[in-house]
């Protein structure tokens, strides 16, 4: 009968357990358990009184029946119903621990055992005990609570010896959650669900554990999962809290109010039993103080966050009064506080906190949100570090001092932070976050010397050679390899194979360090031998992971990926692209669906032209985030090179839509609408990207992207002065000093080494303008960063001494042309190529000029070889001109207009080819093209375009362009005279 009791308690039917105990105690007058049980009931009830006097006679008879655990937690559970201090409590359920596994001393493990065990009174008893322990998790150095301890070790062997308790589980993970261990309360929820994936407090927990990770949308998306498995999860005010948290962070503070009001009119959240549900007396039993707490300080908040000051304040007082001599009175103060912040008077925010003693809980979040005032709202750095002294002297822990020393280094006075560090440090030896903190903090304030030597002497000790990895890491970014070398070598060193879990782990860590310093001391075959060594070890580490710290997993899977990542960069920049679709291919193995991997490998086979699997790649990457900037860009790309023009404009404006200062996409938008023709349009985009921000204009990216479009619109000087705006930039910088390099080498566009129109660009050249621009390319060229492999900066080099026109530097460019093509990778380089033709061209050794621009020719059109590709056309097409050759000119520059349909260059050379024809009105249409898509810059053009006009026979359109073409030239010579004159004289007949 006593067990029946005891089974309808553990269902929450507390009226027919008390029948239950009543009867045994019919039975039996003197049945300890039925007692117990009915005192248990009485309690749950609020029958304190019936049930104090009971507990009081069984402790007066506890000598002569033995202590009991049992009786022991009945008396914490009173303790708890009548709020009396969590140090009359703690003691009395630390007690029921110790007693109830002392009778499990010398048991061997089975029937007996378990039995012994009784795993449900342990659920209970944590359960209960958990109200004494923080609300939030613990934050990093600070003291642990004793009650999450002792609730760990009390879950510990559950957890082990009853793995199918889904209950225990659960609790392990709250624990394990309030601790800070965010990975290991993951891994045992994870372990809960799978045994029963209806269990909705499960989901609930999970969805908190993402809300503090800042994963609204999976949180929100796991109460929905909780809800679908128990509809009366909804009668749960946690469920509110969490969603109402959800709402505000994303935003949606007023929703965030109705949630939070629901939750405060369910039962148990104001004062027990007042509202009506449906939910069982267990859930209500479930909400804890701390919670209770929690909706009302967020409904204050929430309040706050609108305005409502009022309606916060009104909420905050009702707390005060509902908990008023509770331990969490302490944080409904804080936050009052806060209003009073909110109302701008300090004063009354200080005097609430100078009335939170050292002995209340919270004491030192107090403390720190006095500091805060100081510091930002009376601007007073001193007051803002005595708070944290103060701290340190009333209580002398770790936390304080690392707040202390925090403190000192957020107001920029290191040496006392440092000073602060070494003393706890002195009386914790072997802290390792102190001692790195020291470290940290001397390297903060550049005192590298200073740094090394507290690491060697620190290491002399024997006792830290943790710092180890911390001594290398700092001599590699002061760029001393040798020392840095040495030490991991020092903390690889072992007598015999690492076997022990934490050893590989960190033998891995500085093996990955060791790669590094190989790396940047230009050492890179010994970089990948060593990350190949990392990989085999981090391997060993997963496999013996998996068994002894499943929690643990995630972590070990992200740095075995990480280093099949670096393999695949090195594999990528020695060009041995098999190896590095290889390793990119292995990293995905250990995070699946991982987005900077996807891309990664993507762009490599965009570089390989295997366009098909990069669509493959980009399709996965996009189906799992659809939002992905990056991958995005690249399909936009991708659809560009396979000629799918309006699926690539499609995609551009989505995301620019969505990003208008995504300046890598609106760049790549540009380079697209002046290959399709539609470079008007761009104009768009950059007002778009302008109007987004106040400072979009001094953004190194917009000028980018500015000086981009005015460079295609034939405006020299303007994009210029836009790529001198980027050109310091770290992103953008590079890229934009190779446009400048090449906007001064060839301002007006011009065919360099082309004859059809040599004698024009003569004309408007001008000698001093010219060499001015050529000294400006070779300031330029020398500030240009040059990277293993990289032939460009050598190319504009060679380029340059082409722009000289001087013999002896023109013969010097061609033999480093032909070294280029020598080199292995880069025999049939198109930039090489166009630049031994432009070299043979100036002198004048045309047919072998003409025999590499054939082999050019026949190469296929790819993204990156573009630019020269439609240069290499250009020239040979002029060649074939000067030949004769109209049919075959004509056939390369459709070719450049397939590829390029604002080529004013192109439709210019076919202009001249109708004007050689007498093909008078297709000549000007042409030319007509070429102004357009100049925008009507070149005199040179317009000159053509109205001189065919005139031949033409369209007089008024003759004299228009000759208008265009002196407001922007008055001085423009010919046009006047032979052309305007004569149409307005043909205009009078």
């Amino acid at each position: 009968m006593t067990e029946l009791g005891f089974q309808h308690l553990l269902q929450g039917k507390h009226k027919e357990a008390l029948k239950c105990y009543r009867a045994a105690m019919r039975l039996d007058e003197t049945s300890v358990q039925a007692l117990m049980g009915q005192i248990r009931v009485q309690i749950l009830e609020g029958q304190l009184e019936e049930a104090e006097q009971q507990l009081t006679f069984l402790k007066e008879v506890q000598a002569t029946i033995g202590k009991s655990a049992e009786l022991c937690y009945l008396g914490a559970v009173l303790g708890l119903k009548k709020k009396l201090a969590h140090e009359m409590v703690i003691p009395s359920f630390n007690e029921a621990i110790e007693t109830h596994f002392a009778t499990l001393r010398g048991l061997p493990l089975g029937d007996r055992y378990y039995y012994q065990l009784n795993p449900d009174f342990l659920i209970c008893l944590v359960k209960d005990y958990l109200n004494l322990a923080p609300g939030q998790p613990n934050v990093s150095g600070e003291t642990l609570s004793p009650v999450l301890k002792k609730c760990s070790a009390v879950l510990d062997p559950i957890a082990r010896l009853v793995p199918g308790l889904t209950e225990g589980l659960y609790l392990m993970a709250k624990v394990k959650f309030l601790i800070g261990d965010a990975d290991s309360a993951q891994a045992s929820l994870k372990h809960c669900l799978d045994q029963d994936e209806t269990y909705a407090d499960a989901h609930l927990l999970l969805a908190q554990l993402n809300m503090q990770r800042g994963d609204f949308e999976t949180a929100n998306q796991l109460l929905e999962v909780a809800l679908s498995h128990n509809f009366a999860i909804r009668e749960h005010p946690i469920y509110h809290l969490i969603r109402a948290r959800a709402q505000k962070r994303q935003g949606n503070v007023s929703e965030a109010i109705k949630t939070l009001q629901v939750a405060m009119a369910l039962p148990g959240v104001k004062r027990l039993g007042s509202g009506k549900s449906k939910a069982s007396a267990r859930d209500i039993e479930q909400i804890s103080v701390n919670d209770r707490v929690t909706v009302f300080l967020e409904l204050a908040d929430a309040h706050r966050q609108l305005g409502h000051n009022p309606e916060a304040a009104n909420v905050v007082q009702n707390a005060l009064n509902e908990f008023k001599d509770t331990p969490e009175e302490v944080r409904i103060m804080i936050a009052n506080a806060d209003l009073a912040l909110a109302r701008e008077d300090v004063e009354e925010a200080l005097s609430m906190l100078r009335n939170i003693t050292q002995e209340q809980p919270y004491y030192i979040e107090a403390r720190e949100k006095m500091a805060y005032i100081y510091l930002h709202h009376r601007k007073d750095k001193r007051l803002y570090a005595s708070c944290y002294r103060e701290l340190v002297e009333k209580n002398p822990t770790p936390q304080t001092s690392l707040l202390l020393g925090d403190a000192y280094m957020s107001i920029q006075e290191p040496e006392r932070a440092i000073e602060v560090y070494e003393q706890a440090l002195q009386k914790n030896p072997r802290d390792s976050t102190l001692a790195s903190k020291i470290g940290q903090a001397l390297v903060q304030t550049h005192n590298y010397g200073k740094a090394i030597n507290y690491y060697e002497k620190a290491l002399q000790t024997g006792s830290k050679n943790y710092l180890r990895y911390d001594l290398a890491d700092l001599l590699l970014k002061l760029r001393q390899f040798e020392r840095a070398e040495k030490e991991l070598e020092i903390a690889l060193k072992r007598e015999a194979p690492s076997s022990a879990l934490q050893e590989m782990q960190e033998e891995v860590k500085c093996l990955v360090l060791l790669a590094k310093v190989h790396y940047k001391s230009g050492s890179l075959d010994r970089a990948i031998t060593t990350l190949a060594k990392a990989r085999e070890m981090q391997i060993r580490v997963l496999n013996r992971v998996q068994v002894e710290q499943p929690d643990a997993l995630p972590a070990a899977k992200q740095l075995a990926a990480n280093i099949c990542v670096e393999i695949a960069e090195h594999a990528t920049s020695c060009r041995d692209f098999d190896k590095a679709i290889k390793f990119y291919k292995e990293a995905l193995l250990y995070k699946d669906n991982n987005s900077k991997i996807m891309l990664a490998l993507a762009n490599l086979y965009l570089s390989l032209e295997d366009l098909d699997s990069c669509l493959q790649t980009c399709t996965t990457l996009l189906k799992n985030d659809k939002d992905n900037n990056d991958a995005t860009v690249m399909m936009a790309d991708l659809m560009f090179r396979k000629n799918e023009f309006e699926t690539s404009t499609f995609h551009f404006q989505q995301l620019l839509e969505r990003s208008p200062c995504h300046y890598d996409a609106l760049s790549r938008m540009i380079q697209l609408l002046r290959r399709i023709g539609k470079l008007g349009d761009a104009v768009h985009y950059l007002e778009m990207a302008q109007q987004s921000s106040p400072r979009t204009s001094s953004d190194p990216g917009f000028n980018y992207c500015k000086g981009f479009y005015s460079w295609y619109t034939g405006d020299a000087n303007a994009a210029l002065k836009h790529f001198n705006m980027a050109r310091r930039d770290t992103e953008w910088g590079d890229k934009a000093l190779f446009n400048m390099i090449e906007i001064c080498l060839n301002p007006d566009n011009n065919t360099i080494g082309g004859e059809t129109f040599e004698s024009v660009d003569a004309e408007a050249s001008s000698g001093d303008a010219d060499q001015m621009a050529l000294k400006t390319a070779s300031k330029l060229i020398q500030e240009l960063k040059v990277k293993p492999g990289d032939v460009r900066p050598q190319i504009l080099h060679d380029h340059l001494l082409i722009a000289t026109k001087d013999k002896s530097n023109i013969e010097r460019a061609l033999q480093s042309f032909m070294q280029i093509c020598s080199t292995e990778g880069y025999r049939e380089h198109v930039a090489a190529l166009h630049g031994m033709a432009t070299a043979y061209m100036i002198l004048k050794q045309t047919p072998r000029a003409r025999n590499q621009l054939k082999l050019v020719a026949k190469k296929r059109w790819t993204f990156d070889d573009a630019e020269e590709l439609e240069k290499s056309w250009l020239l040979l097409a002029d060649i074939y001109i000067q030949s004769g050759k109209y049919d075959m000119s004509t056939d390369l520059l459709k070719r450049c207009l397939e590829h390029n349909k604002s080529c004013s260059k192109a439709y210019e050379y076919m202009g001249y080819i109708m004007e050689k024809e007498s093909s008078y009105k297709d000549a000007a249409k042409n030319y007509e093209a070429a102004w357009t898509y100049s925008n009507k810059h070149n005199p040179a053009i317009g000159y053509k375009l109205a001189f065919n006009y005139l031949k033409a026979k369209r007089f008024v359109d003759a004299i228009d362009i000759c208008r265009q073409v002196l407001e922007g030239h008055p001085s423009y010579p010919k046009i006047r005279k032979d052309i305007l004159e004569k149409a307005r004289a043909s205009l009078r007949v």
